[in-house]
């Protein structure tokens, strides 16, 4: 009788949302994890050996065997690197911070590994999106998350009154991010275009030492100075019935 052969599965890794402790947020099963691991699909091969090496001192830097997916990464090589899987071996997938395929590009690697019939274990760590949405105050039964906005100016501002519109219709709270460098003049955006009684939730460098929730309406945040200026940040609307 032929033996069966055993798959390895793919473990999704969570990582700290900036720079900090990762023992401040992450749990021993992560650590267990990185300890049998030594094949590893991530976004940057640089922060990924940093962030092992700061979970776990001892491993041998020289032992891992690093696969790089980011925007540039041609679709047909998602397979090659799940292909250890089918021989029995372990994999874990990183996100560049957070948890992996949650507004992240590790979403395929997984979608490849059901097809494969590989066994996905996500293991617990920080979410920017649902950290954000608990320290709202705002719709934790009905919520999205839309990415990042339009970068046309008309575009984003249509975006922005179809989902002020659709958390007032649903009863829906609606999440967005945008690139760091942008974020104040986002919000400068919000406060024109948004009317003045919807709520807005600001979540910054969750977390970290700076972390900033703060949720008041439209019209308050008119008379607010935060700076958002590359800093990590969650955007959440919602206009109340």
């Amino acid at each position: 009788m032929k033996p069966i052969e055993l798959k390895g599965k793919l473990y999704l890794i969570p990582t700290p949302l900036g720079e900090m402790n990762p023992h401040d947020v992450l749990p021993q099963t992560v650590k267990r994890a990185i300890d049998f691991i030594d094949y590893y699909i991530v976004e940057n091969e640089k922060t990924a050996r940093k962030f092992i090496k700061s979970i776990h001192p001892e491993k041998v830097q020289a032992s891992l065997k690093i696969s790089i997916l980011n925007k540039h990464t041609e679709v047909a090589e998602h397979n090659v690197m799940l292909s250890p899987c089918l021989n029995g071996i372990n994999i874990g997938l990183m996100s560049e911070a957070g948890c992996p395929g949650v507004a992240d590009p590790g979403a395929a690697i997984v979608k490849i590994a059901h097809e494969k019939g590989i066994q996905v274990i996500p293991l617990v760590g920080p979410s920017s999106i649902l950290l954000a949405m608990m320290g709202s105050g705002m719709n934790g039964q009905s919520f999205a998350f839309n990415g990042y906005l339009p970068i046309d100016k008309g575009e984003k501002k249509s975006a922005l009154k179809n989902f002020e519109k659709l958390s007032h219709d649903k009863n829906q709270s609606q999440l967005f991010i945008e690139t760091p460098y942008r974020n104040n003049k986002l919000l400068e955006d919000l406060t024109q275009v948004l009317q003045p009684n919807t709520l807005l939730c600001i979540a910054t460098d969750i977390t970290l030492p700076t972390e900033y929730i703060k949720t008041f309406r439209v019209a308050d945040w008119k008379k607010i100075k935060v700076d958002l200026h590359n800093r990590p940040t969650i955007f959440i609307i919602h206009k109340m019935y």
